[in-house]
């Protein structure tokens, strides 16, 4: 397998980037119109933290972390390391010794289709990460890859420079060239929620607020009492 470092790729601007790290995961995937989640398989490593930057992508052989090495002098202050292998792998390809050369760039977090280790370490320092296998199995550094190219995560492409955002609940990437639109989208919804939620907290219901009673209806969906229900002998 031979490849390419790709250097100086366009970025989204570091104010939009900002713009969207005020938001969760499921605000901006929504304001997305349900869009850029990386699959459910990748998953934290830490509780309450959230990371947004720029991606710095690589695309490694499974087993072998040579072009995470070759990526780290890509990186530097406000980007996101995002990896993932040619085919499905486990391995541990990433620990302490790399989060401490990129915390030093300035990175903000790992995004990894593959395996972590060191994970209390990467706790104890700050460095957040998201990977879809924590494993102690070693890599390899013997084949070529590519750095800054497009790959795929969880049926998602991302290139470099798209921004990033990973919460507890997952990760998703936001495409460079929309980063303003999707931050003011998500603007949106985080206002209409916020109205929604003191609707609720006044004791509004939601099949109201949002006129599901007329979907009940127009699904055949009737209300019935318990002692007709048991009479008719469907109840428990």
């Amino acid at each position: 397998m031979s490849g390419v470092i790709v250097t100086g790729p366009p970025k989204a601007d570091p104010k939009d980037v900002e713009a969207i790290a005020a938001y969760g995961t499921a605000t901006v995937h929504e304001a997305m119109g349900r869009t850029g989640l990386l699959g459910t398989g990748l998953r934290p490593i830490q509780q309450g933290v959230r990371a947004a930057g720029t991606a710095v992508t690589v695309l490694s052989w499974p087993g072998d972390n040579l072009m995470i090495h070759a990526a780290v002098e890509q990186c530097g202050e406000g980007d996101v390391l995002v990896v993932t292998t040619t085919s499905p792998s486990t391995d541990g390809m990433f620990g302490e010794l790399f989060a401490t050369a990129l915390h030093r760039r300035g990175v903000r977090g790992l995004v990894i289709n593959a395996g972590v280790r060191d994970t209390a370490e990467l706790r104890a320092m700050g460095f957040p990460a998201w990977s879809a296998a924590v494993s102690p199995q070693g890599t390899v550094k013997a084949t070529g890859g590519s750095v800054n190219v497009p790959v795929a995560i969880g049926g998602q492409i991302v290139r470099p420079g798209d921004v990033i955002l990973a919460d507890d609940d997952g990760v998703v990437r936001v495409p460079r060239e929309d980063a303003r639109e999707v931050a003011e989208a998500s603007a949106a919804r985080e206002r209409k929620e916020a109205l929604a939620r003191a609707a609720f907290l006044d004791g509004e219901l939601g099949l109201d607020r949002y006129g599901l009673r007329e979907t009940l209806v127009r699904l055949g969906v009737t209300y019935t009492s318990y002692d007709d229900y048991a009479r008719d002998g469907a109840a428990p």
